[in-house]
């Protein structure tokens, strides 16, 4: 082998992780890629492939930079990171490590915003059957927004304007940057655990995407959907939408818009009761004319007018009556008399006591039995005869 110098494995490694180090390029490169073989430890670290049409490298973002990550890496995503190319001296491979990771062609705001929507979804966060009726007549508001902002002093003025009669308080919290959410779910937390209020609206103005994330904070979404307060979310101008939006009860397009939501206007009441008034006016009258109307038939009626005469007609009519009761009962009882002779003289004639008192009579044995032939009787047989006036006791000779 002559004098050639001989090499330890770890110093190869050394030696080629001390060229790529000192590589201008590679200490700081922007990578476009799909992920794949994508995994999380339970030490926070992210390790995965990024691949093309033809390559692949290792990746690794450790646990202090993946705490910035707005979005949930996975496989098959389309990714632009940042980072350096080293060698890893345990096992000799290189692979990049990332110091940040964006989606490539959106926004990593917008990819976790739409994550975060599609888990909601699915779990049933969004469902309209689980949305609260809000009160119609609110008594008690609670404001829970910036209280140095223009959409507060809006929301008042508007609630003050359109009903007056309502108490409205403020819980101010921040509505941007890191503390916000926490904020944002300690004060709605609040209202409920003290029952503060009668509807809960929470929001702030226009801004950036960046400007309204508290709002797509996932504890906030899930605050507003256990809150037993009604929500109304009024984040930024009519065309930003949050997560919130999704969540509360009601969403209105600004929080000016949300005034006008929570609470009935009071000069549409005054206008709604005076047009009830008058149709109640315009009712009762013409009841009355009614009444009016049927007093004035009873008025003409002539047993009303003179009584006297009613009771008379009425008398004579009953005398009438009673006479003609009287004809008919007496004919129908002269119908009925001729009847009953009728039939009591057909009873007559089929009775056997007229046939007696024409000269017959019935001759009986001593057991009453009804000698019908002389063949019946024998010498000295008892008989007694049945005659109309009375009986006569014979011996058969």
């Amino acid at each position: 082998m002559g004098q050639e110098q001989i090499y330890s494995v770890s110093q190869v490694n050394q030696y080629i992780k001390g060229l790529l180090d000192r590589d201008r390029v590679l200490a700081g490169l922007f990578v476009r890629g799909e992920i794949s073989n994508y995994k999380v430890y339970p030490s926070g670290h992210h390790y995965f492939s990024l691949k093309d049409e033809s390559g692949a490298i290792r990746c690794v973002m450790f646990r202090r930079e993946a705490m910035g990550l707005r979005f949930r890496p996975e496989n098959g995503m389309k990714v632009i990171a940042f980072g350096r190319v080293a060698v890893f001296p345990r096992d000799g491979q290189y692979q990049l490590y990332c110091g940040e990771l964006t989606p490539d062609g959106v926004g990593d705001l917008h990819v976790a915003f739409e994550q975060l929507k599609s888990k909601l979804y699915q779990e049933g966060l969004f469902d309209p059957t689980h949305k609260k009726p809000l009160p119609r007549f609110p008594g008690r508001i609670a404001l829970i927004t910036s209280s140095a902002g223009a959409a507060v002093r809006d929301m008042i003025r508007i609630l003050g304007a359109r009903w007056p009669m309502a108490q409205v308080l403020v819980l101010p919290v921040r509505v941007q940057g890191t503390e916000a959410p926490g904020e944002l779910c300690a004060a709605i937390a609040w209202a409920n655990r003290y029952q503060v209020a009668d509807l809960i609206i929470t929001g702030r103005g226009g801004g950036s995407m960046e400007d309204l994330w508290a709002f797509n904070d996932e504890q906030v979404a899930r605050t507003i959907y256990a809150s037993h307060i009604p929500v109304i979310s009024a984040v930024g101008h009519e065309p930003d939408v949050t997560i919130a939006d999704f969540v509360a009860d009601l969403r209105a397009a600004t929080p000016s818009n949300a005034a006008e939501l929570a609470v009935p206007d009071q000069n549409e009441l005054y206008a709604q009761l005076e047009q009830l008034g008058r149709r109640l006016g315009k009712a009762i009258s013409h009841r009355l004319e009614g009444a009016r109307a049927e007093l004035a038939r009873a008025e003409d009626c002539r047993a009303l007018r003179s009584p006297l005469r009613y009771l008379d007609e009425k008398r004579q009519l009953l005398d009438y009556q009673q006479t003609r009761l009287a004809h008919g009962l007496s004919a129908s009882v002269g119908r009925e008399r001729e009847h009953f002779a009728r039939l009591a003289a057909a009873l007559d004639a089929m009775s056997p006591l007229k046939v007696l008192s024409r000269g017959y009579a019935i001759p009986r044995r001593e057991d009453g039995a009804v000698v019908r032939s002389v063949r019946e009787a024998a010498a000295g047989d008892r008989l007694e005869l049945q005659l109309s006036d009375g009986k006569l006791d014979c011996e058969v000779q």
